[in-house]
């Protein structure tokens, strides 16, 4: 890991955190924020500006995309997550309908999307702030709100998907950014070299 840089977590540093979210309050929630984090890659000022209608239609099925405009990205760059993963959709599927059947209706398109515990909008920084309750929970040291989207990109590149993809699903105006968040696997490194002739 870089000086400065939030921690990327191993499949299994991921589960661990998932698993102690699901024994705490509001485990369906933070269970679809980590998902939403490490499988879309989306920023915690991204999720707190979710809204019902990013995710769901008017029919009440989730879309295949969520379109993030300018107003919800940083540098006011739109981009598109896609809905496709089976986790992610899985986990989202799960917290909305405990969140039905809590709430008792059904939802309207402009409530946001992941609610705090007094009932409104996350701010970036209250997602932030839970973010890091839930990785000091499970113990991990260096983690942020920005390890789900440093890992996202660092798992891709690890899978071949080339860098100018990355870039795109990242909402990055160059490959240099991406290659920013890429972090180094010493284990592929050594696979890599020993492989070379």
């Amino acid at each position: 890991m870089r000086e400065g840089q939030a921690k990327v977590l191993s499949e299994r540093e991921l589960s661990r955190v998932v698993n102690v979210v699901k024994k705490k309050a509001h485990a369906k929630r933070n269970v679809a924020l980590l998902y939403c984090s490490f499988g879309l890659g989306l920023r915690a000022k991204e999720m707190a500006a979710l809204k019902v209608k990013h995710v769901f239609g008017v029919d009440g099925d989730m879309l295949e995309e969520i379109n993030l405009t300018g107003a919800m990205t940083k540098r006011s760059k739109q981009r598109h997550a896609y809905l496709t993963n089976p986790k992610v959709v899985g986990a989202i599927h799960d917290f909305i309908t405990d969140r039905q059947k809590r709430e008792g209706i059904l939802f309207n398109l402009e409530a946001p999307l992941f609610k705090s515990q007094k009932g409104g909008s996350f701010s970036p920084n209250s997602l932030q702030q839970l973010f890091h309750r839930m990785y000091l929970d499970a113990k991990l040291q260096g983690a942020s709100s920005h390890s789900g989207r440093r890992t996202f990109a660092t798992t891709l590149i690890e899978k071949g998907v080339d860098i100018k993809a990355v870039s795109t699903l990242m909402g990055h105006s160059s490959i240099a950014m991406t290659a920013q968040y890429v972090e180094d696997n010493p284990v592929r490194l050594k696979q890599i070299c020993t492989d070379l002739l």
